[in-house]
């Protein structure tokens, strides 16, 4: 990234920084306003929206600007722009709307609210960086295509486990090594796990217990891989991954023969993850070549005889990485990691327990589903339910624990947005998904 920094610094000279709001101010939010208010030159946080107002406050206040402007209207907000005021208000749609804002931040993981805010953001032209997993994998292939005409870009973020995979892919395919799979290392993987379960470690870390548990029951995983899916064209090759367990600390360079050859190799290649490698929570990727005097030159750089060569990443630092994301998209029109068409991995909604006719469904990483990743393809045919349209879903008939949902099972809210950008996404892609 270091010609980013190079363009951020000539900003920072130049006193024309790039203007950034973001919408919501939880725990990655405000670790994200650290680095905007006091780390990064050539960036300004100008705004932050919330649905309370004190978490706003709180933010800008944990980043060193102790003093914030509330607004009610876009005209206020652009006013505290112009003047270098911060700016903080319980509505996204003035940040979306405002002149004097760059790019935009999404940091929610709500599926309905994120996909207002995103069509509001697209509309009026504000680049989008999505740190909401749960909203890119749902409708991310469509706002790609809606930012493509508008003329911006919608990418999730540098930090997170996609974007490292994605850096990483772009890295090693410049390499001329073929990657065949993307990967993730996790260090627990139990899909009943939930929020009473992983109530002390949310604690002890400030994290909201229901955020946890999607990581723990591997929803979160899922959403990710689905990402480095659609942005790679690779796919899954079985519903869930294969996501082999190690002995804790097992090298990940030690790993590849886990992995079928064939499943790798015949086909435009797979994501999946590992629970117990090291170094975690770093990802990986896995490539061949077929160049006998380049895989003598990979061999004398101890990258083995192959046929699999494996390349990692022995990290990912969330927070600290999505300002090269912002200056991506807004400086070199750069998405960090973006759908390149239709959808190819998808998540479906899965019952954690045993599921009655007349239940409604609660929300991700909470206690009665969990999400796993299958085939954009299947999902589309066998009409299952995705996991991010899941919560506030009516069952019409009992699913036993570790049935996969379809649309057939229940009955969704009436009116939700979600649902509607899901179906225009599946009649604009209806051809690829083999509808």
């Amino acid at each position: 990234m270091f010609i980013i920094d190079t363009a951020l610094q000539r900003r920072q000279a130049e006193d024309r920084p790039i203007r950034v709001g973001m919408i919501g101010a939880g725990f990655m939010a405000r670790g994200i306003a650290l680095m905007m208010c006091g780390v990064t030159p050539g960036m300004r946080l100008v705004a932050i929206s919330n649905r309370r107002l004190e978490g706003a406050a709180r933010a800008f206040r944990e980043a060193g600007i102790p003093e914030q402007t509330h607004v009610e209207t876009v005209a206020q907000l652009e006013e505290a722009i112009r003047d270098g005021r911060a700016a903080i208000s319980e509505d996204p749609m003035l940040l979306c709307k405002a002149e004097g804002i760059d790019a935009l931040i999404e940091v929610t993981g709500a599926v309905e609210f994120g996909a207002a805010v995103a069509l509001e953001a697209i509309a009026n032209r504000k680049h989008l960086i999505l740190m909401n997993a749960e909203l890119d994998s749902t409708i991310g292939p469509l706002l790609k295509v809606k930012a493509d005409q508008a003329g911006v870009i919608v990418t999730n973020a540098d930090g997170d486990q996609p974007g490292v995979i994605m850096n990483l892919f772009r890295f090693v395919k410049g390499l001329g090594v073929k990657p065949v799979l993307c990967g993730n290392i996790k260090g627990l993987q139990d899909p009943y796990r939930n929020p009473t379960t992983q109530e002390g470690f949310a604690r002890r870390w400030g994290q909201n217990p229901a955020m946890v548990t999607s990581f723990a029951d591997g929803t979160k995983i899922s959403f990710e891989q689905a990402l480095v899916a659609n942005a790679t064209g690779m796919r899954v090759a079985q519903r869930g991954m294969f996501g082999p367990t190690v002995e804790s600390g097992t090298p990940i360079d030690r790993i590849a023969a886990l992995y079928p050859l064939d499943a790798l190799v015949n086909g435009p290649g797979i994501v999946d993850y590992i629970v117990g490698a090291a170094p975690g929570p770093g990802v990986f990727v896995l490539g061949t070549h077929d160049h006998p005097q380049q895989q003598h030159y990979l061999n004398l750089y101890k990258l083995g005889e192959g046929p699999l060569y494996t390349f990692y990443t022995p990290y990912h630092l969330c927070h600290f990485e999505v300002q090269n994301t912002v200056a991506r998209a807004v400086d070199f029109h750069d998405a960090t990691i973006a759908p390149r068409g239709a959808p190819t991995v998808d998540v479906v909604a899965t019952a954690k327990i045993d599921l009655k006719a007349g239940q409604t469904l609660d929300g991700i990483g909470w206690y009665m589903t969990y999400g796993q990743a299958e085939n954009a393809d299947v999902v589309f045919r066998e009409r299952l339910l995705p996991m991010g349209l899941a919560e506030g879903c009516i069952l019409k008939r009992d699913i036993s624990r570790d049935g996969v949902l379809t649309y057939d099972d229940v009955e969704l809210p009436a009116g939700r947005l979600a649902d509607a950008l899901r179906e225009e996404q599946n009649q604009y892609f209806a051809q690829q998904l083999g509808g």
